[in-house]
């Protein structure tokens, strides 16, 4: 439903995405990963025919982005970043606008708003100007307008930012029951957000594609896959004890919080070999933990190496 070929966007000398491809497809929730400054949303921009690009193509559910623009535009919701809106109008009426643009009418026009006010749980402030909204609230208005009219494509850009932790849960909750029939892209740099709406994740940085991946495959490549890690009164005991261990190739204590983490050697697992070794010196532990590995380490690893590329 979504493809990008070389999509490239250029301002002079400066390359802000350089020739990024992939496909979406119905029920994947993609997770665009990147620093800030990676050329996120400028490629969330080129998919919504907000931006032309340099060079390369974007399509929309068989659309040309450029060349059949309206035809592209009905079939997605665009959440951009700030969620830009009229200040001076309430959501009631703002939400009423855009169900005209987008050609709503008679029973469903009605069916329509009635969902998205209730799933943003906007009842509340539906006559309230939006200017004095908070800014949980202006992005949920802004939420509630991409989906409107029940597209087949969602491009968030920051989706959960300006939220609170109740607010962000519920919206992740949305996210999750629209995606079994949607392509939706979500543009963030949050982490957490990937583990808890995604299914894939892209991670650009420097406007270059870097990785394509599930959000387990990401974490295979960390080092702390399959590393066990465990808190004890006494870590330097525990690290004496786990020293003689044949299948572990390095263990390391972090000097804040003092938790002990124990890395394999390649292919090796070690989680019994290290229950066994502490149980039987009589170890007192308060918790032991097999790591599926860590996406942020994973991350910075990706993006430092392009910045690292980049200056070079």
């Amino acid at each position: 439903m979504i493809t990008t070929t070389a999509l490239t966007k250029r301002y002079g000398d400066f390359t802000a995405v350089d020739q990024i491809s992939f496909t979406a497809e119905p029920g994947q929730v993609l997770g665009f990963l990147g620093p800030n400054g990676a050329g996120k949303s400028t490629t969330m921009k080129m998919l919504t025919g907000f931006l032309a690009p340099t060079s390369g193509r974007a399509t929309v559910c068989g659309f040309d982005v450029e060349e059949q623009p309206l035809q592209a535009k009905k079939a997605l919701g665009y959440l951009p970043e700030g969620a830009p809106s009229y200040g001076e109008m309430t959501p009631r009426g703002f939400l009423d606008f855009i169900a005209a643009l987008r050609g709503l009418s008679g029973a469903y026009r009605k069916q329509r708003l009635d969902d998205v006010i209730g799933r943003l749980q906007l009842e509340g402030v539906l006559d309230q100007s939006i200017d004095t909204l908070s800014k949980g609230f202006k992005r949920r208005v802004g939420l509630a307008q991409a989906i409107l009219h029940d597209p087949k494509v969602l491009i968030l850009d920051e989706p959960t930012d300006g939220l609170d932790p109740n607010q962000k849960h519920q919206v992740r909750e949305l996210i999750n029951a629209m995606a079994k029939d949607k392509v939706i892209v979500i543009s963030t740099h949050i982490l957490e957000e990937v583990h808890a709406v995604c299914n894939r994740a892209i991670v650009i940085a420097g406007g270059k594609l870097l990785a394509d991946a599930t959000p387990a495959e990401l974490e295979a490549r960390s080092r702390y896959h399959r590393a066990v890690s465990l808190t004890a009164e006494n870590p330097e005991q525990a690290k004496t004890a786990l020293a003689d261990i044949a299948d572990i190739a390095s263990i390391e204590i972090d000097p804040q919080d003092r938790r002990l983490t124990a890395f394999p050697k390649p292919g090796k697992a070690i989680l019994a070999a290290v229950s066994e070794a502490l149980s039987s010196r009589q170890i007192a532990v308060s918790e032991l933990q097999l790591e599926a590995g860590r996406l942020d380490e994973v991350f910075r690893s990706i993006t430092l190496a392009q910045q690292v590329e980049g200056r070079a």
